[in-house]
């Protein structure tokens, strides 16, 4: 079975590749722009709402359920509610095979 390696890609990384591609456009510019996007991402899924990107990928609200956890050194057990986590689920075109 062949094991997929995934690559990650930085903030720095988008950065690099848009100045590349586009430079003319100062760098505080590219900045700018990817911090928007990336605000509005993150609120829109602070709001429950389902975010997709055609041809890059869908972002949505992962909820991970109530669990309850030792702590190692002392031994207590401590509970944990139920939290919520943002899910990024890729484009068929993005995965490359």
């Amino acid at each position: 079975m062949n094991k997929i390696k995934k690559e990650t890609f930085t903030r720095s990384d988008i950065e690099s590749s848009l100045k590349k591609e586009f430079p003319s456009i100062p760098k505080t510019k590219i900045s700018e722009v990817i911090d928007i996007i990336l605000d509005t991402i993150v609120e829109s899924i602070a709001l429950d709402e389902k975010l997709e990107i055609r041809g890059f990928g869908t972002f949505s609200k992962k909820f991970i359920r109530p669990r309850k956890f030792i702590n190692p050194k002392t031994k207590k057990i401590s509970y944990l509610g139920e939290t919520a986590t943002m899910h990024f689920k890729p484009s068929k075109s993005l995965i490359k095979k």
